[in-house]
């Protein structure tokens, strides 16, 4: 257990913003951007997504018997999405979309306005279905097909038309990924 803690922590420290640039390069990043801007120009939440190496070693530190690596990546999700302000959004639907790449792992975290409407499981299972294509380095796949899906939930739960007539809808939070 202790080799294997050491060998992900090591893996989690030798990958760096270098990494996270050649998984999402200036071409992919300019893709999501307007990927992001087309989808919330459907609907009145608001998208952020957050590529990023490693977690950070204060994480890791905490790996053992009583925490796994999965749930780690969710709570530095949960960290992101109020460091990022996703919360911070008129509805409350905002949506984080976030892709760990030292463990090919991705999280959806969503604010209550949304979780109340999607359950737990249905979360779960997109996730499920994006791992093959980040499992096997295909990031700008996976990142598009988590938009896409992120999209029709808030298509459907807060379509553009709740927008009042003649309001403009706000954009509360930047289009642009957020790569660490």
């Amino acid at each position: 257990m202790a080799l294997n803690k050491f060998k992900r922590i090591i893996k989690h420290i030798w990958m760096d913003a270098s990494d996270t640039k050649r998984a999402v390069p200036q071409d992919v990043f300019t893709r999501l951007t307007g990927q992001v801007a087309a989808s919330e120009s459907l609907h009145t939440g608001q998208i952020r997504i957050c590529v990023e190496a490693s977690l950070p070693t204060s994480y890791l530190w905490r790996l053992g018997s009583k925490v796994s690596i999965n749930q780690l990546i969710r709570q530095r999700a949960v960290i992101l999405f109020g460091k990022l302000r996703v919360w911070d959004t008129e509805h409350n639907n905002g949506v984080l979309i976030y892709l760990q790449l030292a463990e090919r792992a991705i999280e959806i975290v969503a604010d209550r306005g949304l979780s109340r409407h999607v359950p737990q499981q249905e979360w779960q299972a997109m996730t499920s279905r994006m791992s093959a294509a980040f499992g096997s380095g295909r990031f700008e796949e996976g990142l598009t097909q988590a938009l896409e899906e992120v999209s029709a939930l808030l298509q459907a739960h807060f379509p553009a038309t709740l927008q009042p007539a003649g309001e403009q809808q706000n954009d509360d939070l930047p289009d642009e990924p957020v790569l660490q």
